[in-house]
C-alpha cells in the first residue's frame, strides 16, 4: 500500500474529536458526582464543563445550582456546598455546617458521592465497547493468517534482532493470536519475544528500556512501528498523477525501482527514502504475466503518490492475511463490553507501572493534549474509532482520578477510608493544604505531559 502525495491529516479535524470526546467524559464524570450529591441531599452549587475562572461562556441558574461552560477547556467541575474543592471556598466553610453540606454527611456517604465519577467512566466504557461490538463487530487479523509475516518500520527493531518477514508467537510466554494486539503486547513486554522465522522458533531478549527507545524514536516519524508486510500492489492511480502519465496502472505490482529488488512494501519505500525528489527513477512493474519498466519523475514531496488507504478486506481477498469481522447480539454484547473494558484497564495499567519505573524510559511517552488529540483519525470522521479512543479515555480518566492524589477524586477517598478505619475525621484545614499542594502537583504534571509532547522534555 502508498499513500497519495497529499497531507490527510487535518489538525481541526483531529482537535473537535478531541474536544467532543473530553466534553462527553467531563460531563457524564460530574454528573456521576451530581448524582450522587443530589441522592443524599447535598447541595450542588455548580455543574461546569471546562473551567470558568474570572468568566464563564454561558451559566444558567437553576433552581440551586448555576449551569455552564467555562472557557479553559482543561476539565470540569461540580462545587458541592460543603466540600473542600479545587474552589476552595474558605468563607463557606468558615460557617458552621449545614444539614445540607458534604461535610454534615456520614463517611460512607461522602465516599459514594466521591466514587460516583469514576464509576460513571467505567459503566460508560463498557456500554461504549458493548455498542461498538454490537453496531462494527470485533475485527481481528489472526496472526498465522500473515502470509509475510511483519513489517518492522522501526530501525531499532532490526538492532533488537528482528528481520522483516518474522511471525512474532508470543510475548512473555503469552501467545499473540491477535496481530491487532502485536504492538500493545510489545509496548509493555517485560523479558523475551518469541518469533518464527524460516520455519524456526527463535527468541529474542528485550531490553528493559524498550518501550522508551520506541517513543523517543516514534517522535521523529508518522510511520506505523509495524504492520503487515505486503507487496506493492497498486489499488488505485488517478489519472492526473505522474506516474499514471508514464503508464502506471490500477492492478500492477512494483517490483522494482531502477533495478533494486522492491518485492515488499518496507523495501519500496526505503529505495524511495534514498532517492532526490524530483528525481527521475526506472519503474519495473508486473502486469498479468508481462513485466514492464518505465520512467517516471519523482513528485517535489519526494512520494510517488499513486495510492490510497486501503481497507483490510482487500488484502483479505488478495490473500495477503485473514480479516475477521465477529458481530454481537445485544446479549453477547454485554459481557463483551464488560471483558473488553477490563482488558483495556489492565493493559493501562501495565503502562502506568512503566512509567513509573525509570528505567523503563515509559516516561518518555507522557504527553498531553497534542498527543492525545493524535490518536483521533485524520482522514475523516471515523465514528468507529472515535468511540474506540473515548472508551478508552473514559478508563483512563478512571483510572487517574483514582489516584491517592489530593484534587482528584483518589484523594479525597483515600481521606475518607481513613476516617472511617479511624473514626476520625481530618481538620478541614490539613484538607485545604492538602487541596493545594494536589493542585500545584497537577499542574506541575500537566505543563511536563504538555511540555514533552511540544519540546521532549522526557528525554
Amino acid at each position: 500500500m502508498i499513500f497519495l502525495a497529499i497531507d490527510w491529516g487535518s489538525v481541526g479535524l483531529k482537535a473537535a474529536q478531541l474536544l467532543l470526546s473530553l466534553s462527553i467524559l467531563v460531563i457524564l464524570h460530574e454528573f456521576g458526582h451530581y448524582i450522587t450529591a443530589r441522592w443524599f441531599k447535598c447541595r450542588v452549587d455548580k455543574f461546569y464543563l471546562f473551567f470558568d475562572p474570572w468568566f464563564s461562556l454561558f451559566k444558567k441558574k437553576v433552581g440551586e445550582t448555576e449551569y455552564g461552560i467555562g472557557w479553559l477547556p482543561l476539565g470540569g467541575y461540580v462545587k458541592i456546598a460543603g466540600m473542600v474543592d479545587e474552589s476552595l471556598d474558605k468563607e463557606q466553610l468558615s460557617l458552621p455546617p449545614q444539614p445540607w453540606e458534604f461535610r454534615s454527611k456520614p463517611a460512607w456517604q461522602r465516599l459514594i458521592i466521591m466514587l460516583g465519577g469514576v464509576t460513571v467512566n467505567m459503566i460508560l466504557a463498557f456500554i461504549i465497547y458493548a455498542m461498538i461490538l454490537m453496531v462494527w463487530g470485533e475485527k481481528k487479523i489472526p496472526s498465522d493468517s500473515l502470509k509475510y509475516g511483519i513489517a518492522f518500520n522501526d530501525p531499532l527493531f532490526k538492532e533488537l534482532g528482528f528481520k522483516q518477514g518474522d511471525k512474532i508467537l508470543s510475548v512473555d510466554g503469552k501467545p499473540v493470536t491477535d496481530y491487532t494486539e502485536t504492538l500493545k503486547k510489545l509496548l509493555i513486554v517485560d523479558k523475551e519475544v518469541t518469533i518464527s522465522r524460516d520455519g524456526k522458533n527463535l527468541n529474542l531478549p528485550m531490553p528493559v528500556d524498550l518501550i522508551g527507545n520506541l517513543v523517543e524514536k516514534r517522535k521523529k516519524t508518522e510511520k506505523p512501528m509495524i504492520s503487515p508486510r505486503t507487496p506493492v500492489l497498486v489499488l488505485y492511480v488517478p489519472d492526473t498523477a505522474t506516474v499514471y502519465k508514464a503508464g502506471l496502472r490500477r492492478g500492477d505490482q512494483i517490483i522494482a525501482i531502477d533495478s533494486i529488488t522492491t518485492d515488499f512494501y518496507d523495501q519500496f519505500a526505503t529505495v524511495l527514502e534514498k532517492k532526490k525528489k524530483g528525481e527521475s527513477v526506472s519503474v519495473t512493474v508486473k502486469r498479468n504475466d508481462a513485466m514492464l519498466t518505465f520512467s517516471s519523475v519523482l513528485p517535489q514531496d519526494g512520494l510517488v503518490g499513486f495510492g490510497a488507504p486501503v481497507a483490510p478486506q482487500q488484502f483479505d481477498s488478495l490473500g495477503i492475511y485473514k480479516y475477521v469481522v465477529k458481530k454481537y447480539s445485544f446479549l453477547e454484547a454485554i459481557p463483551g463490553g464488560v471483558r473488553r473494558a477490563g482488558d483495556e484497564l489492565k493493559f493501562y495499567i501495565d503502562q502506568f507501572k512503566k512509567i513509573l519505573s525509570p528505567e523503563t524510559g515509559a516516561y518518555k511517552g507522557v504527553g498531553g493534549f497534542k498527543a492525545m488529540g493524535s490518536v483521533f483519525s485524520g482522514y475523516g470522521w471515523d465514528w468507529e474509532h472515535f468511540w474506540t479512543i473515548t472508551a478508552f479515555f473514559s478508563i483512563v480518566l478512571a483510572f487517574m482520578n483514582l489516584l491517592p492524589i489530593p484534587g482528584l477524586d483518589g484523594g479525597h477517598v483515600l481521606f475518607t477510608l481513613g476516617e472511617m478505619i479511624t473514626g476520625r475525621k481530618p481538620n478541614e484545614k490539613f484538607l485545604e493544604y492538602a487541596q493545594i499542594a494536589g493542585m500545584v502537583l497537577l499542574l506541575a504534571l500537566m505543563l511536563y505531559a504538555n511540555g514533552n509532547d511540544w519540546f521532549g522534555w522526557g528525554k
